[in-house]
């Protein structure tokens, strides 16, 4: 790995957990015991500003987060992946269908589940809060926690090096 700013300048897609990344990593539950998850509406913008310019946009989660699905899918997110036990497989699958090189690809993960993808990835990134283990293995670490906007800073920095942050579509929803 280069730095940063040099492998974010290849990127094509972004591929990202939600528990802790998408949402905080502390989650109350509802009276059904299903987790109640926080947006933050500066990562929604940035995602649908992502997928509208063309970027690859991925969801790949263990958790069932199906309330979430909604949201995602309302930001132009078709590619997520619930439940997914092998998290590796599905980013596998995921660069495969694009056509993609991995060098092409920024994760974010945050915790041991995000481990192996992070490692194949090219170019593995993390919030603020993330395990430290996570943090060791990242190429770059937002000072963002999860929930909190780490998913817009990693996307502004790729649309902005790419010239495609704030011009004519920046502006429309």
């Amino acid at each position: 790995m280069a730095n940063f700013k040099e492998d974010i300048g290849k990127i094509k897609a972004f591929v990202f957990d939600i528990d802790g990344v998408l949402s905080l990593q502390t989650i109350n539950l509802n009276t059904f015991g299903v987790p109640n998850r926080t947006v933050n509406l500066r990562d929604g913008y940035a995602i649908q500003l992502a997928v509208k310019k063309g970027y690859h946009v991925g969801v790949i989660s263990g958790g069932k987060a199906k309330e979430y699905k909604k949201r995602l899918n309302s930001l132009g997110v078709t590619d997520i992946k619930l439940s997914s036990s092998r998290k590796i497989d599905d980013f596998l699958s995921f660069i495969e269908k694009y056509r993609l090189d991995k060098s092409e690809v920024l994760y974010m993960g945050d915790d041991i589940p995000d481990y192996k993808v992070m490692r194949h990835a090219g170019v593995p990134v993390c919030p603020l809060d993330a395990d430290s283990e996570i943090k060791k293995i990242s190429s770059y670490i937002s000072d963002m926690k999860g929930g909190e906007g780490c998913v817009r800073d990693v996307i502004e920095q790729v649309m902005r090096l790419h010239d495609k942050w704030m011009d004519s579509d920046a502006y429309k929803w």
